[in-house]
């Protein structure tokens, strides 16, 4: 079975963490001798190319380790616990969904089994302080099958930096994916403006109206499309409707301009389009509530980048961009800034979901003290900023709502959480 033949889990809707695309790399391995580990990263499928020798073999696109042997020939093999490993920083901090371990092409020389390890490491690690970290195991030991994608959903809501994909005992492994949820920490972004819409700081393309040709994940991917197949794109209309995506913001924000790119999309390119915008802020569901005019029905040039400053007014959580009739976009970009309340939504979102260490430690750098934090850290998950209030309130000694340790409690999570 190929990757080709593997039948997609949902969780690969999600976008790829570990995608070069989002600043993804490799930190370390131990071994690559055959095929460099950075390849495990290439967006796209690995191929194979049969007869193409270099000077350590037959070149494959993927990673591979040399084979291992024993200590002495007495004992030629090696041990049940020798293995290979390469360390992977994420391209963002996110919660891990599902991972992807694929051995396309690898056929006499895949890995007997494999293992995924998670770590958070916050900042700008070394490779030694990342090797150090505490690892969460993701994937335990599984047995591999060779030219075969293997799918593991992951079922664990806190978010990591790094993965460790270990092989046992040696082999090669063509790709590697890390789908998840991307949840950044909002003290990076407070003060500035950015695109809401971006997956690099968590916007999401929830639903379309149609992927014939190109997924609408491609809306609000990194960087510019280099062809026109790295766009959305709608196949042909023949009815009176039209094609549209939603997107779900990195936060509530207050959207200030909008770039409707039409790069590459020469006879294809809708003839309008317009940006109608929802604020689920307010409890309600996007599939019931009332959308509000971010931006009126607009006329489109093929191959053009559209730029259009907005005057919106109101908190946005989600953007829905209307084409007329079909046709296909290389980008969107909502360029903007997230509101007070947008910005406590993802603060106590990231809280809930770092490590217990990492959360006690920011406690702590806004102005809490050591057993506060503690205190604060283990009444998680925070529900909302009520929650919060609560458990801020409850920490020991209490001086009552206007005393010296309450007010700097309340400074602090201000600082922090922004509630």
């Amino acid at each position: 079975m190929t990757t080709a033949d593997t039948p997609s889990a949902p969780f690969t809707e999600l976008v790829n963490l570990a995608s070069r695309l989002l600043g993804a790399g490799v930190v370390a391995t131990n071994e690559d001798t055959f095929a460099d580990a950075e390849n495990l990263l290439v967006a796209k499928p690995a191929e194979f190319r049969p007869h193409t020798f270099g000077h350590k073999g037959q070149i494959m696109d993927g990673w591979e380790s040399k084979r291992r042997r024993g200590v002495s020939a007495d004992q030629p093999h090696p041990t049940d616990q020798d293995h290979d490993w390469t360390i992977v920083r994420l391209g963002t901090g996110g919660v891990i969904r599902g991972v992807i371990v694929d051995t396309a092409h690898f056929t006499g020389n895949y890995p007997e089994s494999a293992s995924v390890e998670a770590a958070s490491v916050p900042g700008h690690p070394s490779p030694e302080e990342v090797a150090a970290a505490e690892w969460t195991t993701l994937v335990p030991r599984t047995a591999l099958k060779g030219d075969t994608a293997h799918e593991f959903a992951i079922e664990d809501d806190t978010r990591y930096t790094h993965v460790r994909l270990s092989i046992f005992p040696d082999g090669g492994v063509a790709r590697l994916r890390v789908h998840g949820e991307v949840l950044p920490d909002p003290r990076e972004l407070d003060g500035l403006t950015f695109d809401l819409a971006a997956q690099e700081y968590g916007g999401v393309a929830e639903a379309a109206s149609d992927r014939y040709f190109s997924s609408p994940h491609n809306l609000n991917a990194p960087g510019r499309a280099s062809v026109m197949g790295e766009g959305w794109e709608t196949r042909r209309r023949r009815d009176k409707a039209n094609d549209w995506v939603q997107i779900a913001l990195a936060g509530g924000g207050e959207v200030l301009a909008a770039e409707v790119d039409t790069t590459h999309f020469v006879a294809n390119a809708p003839g309008w389009a317009d940006l109608v915008g929802f604020d689920a802020s307010t409890g309600q569901d996007p599939a019931d509530g009332e959308w509000f005019e971010i931006l009126p029905r607009t006329r489109l040039q093929p191959d053009t980048r559209h730029r259009f400053r907005l005057d919106v007014g109101r908190p946005v959580t989600h953007v829905r961009i209307n084409v007329y009739p079909d046709g296909g976009l290389a980008r969107l970009r909502l360029t903007g800034r997230l509101t007070e309340a947008g910005r406590a939504a993802l603060a106590l979102r990231w809280f809930n979901a770092v490590p217990a260490a990492e959360a006690a430690a920011a406690l702590a750098e806004a102005g809490l003290s050591t057993d506060e934090a503690a205190a604060l850290t283990a009444a998680r998950p925070l529900a909302g900023p009520a929650a919060a209030g609560a458990a801020v309130a409850a920490l020991q000694p209490s001086d009552g709502p206007d005393g010296e340790h309450s007010s700097r409690r309340r400074s602090a999570l201000w600082r922090l959480l922004g509630v």
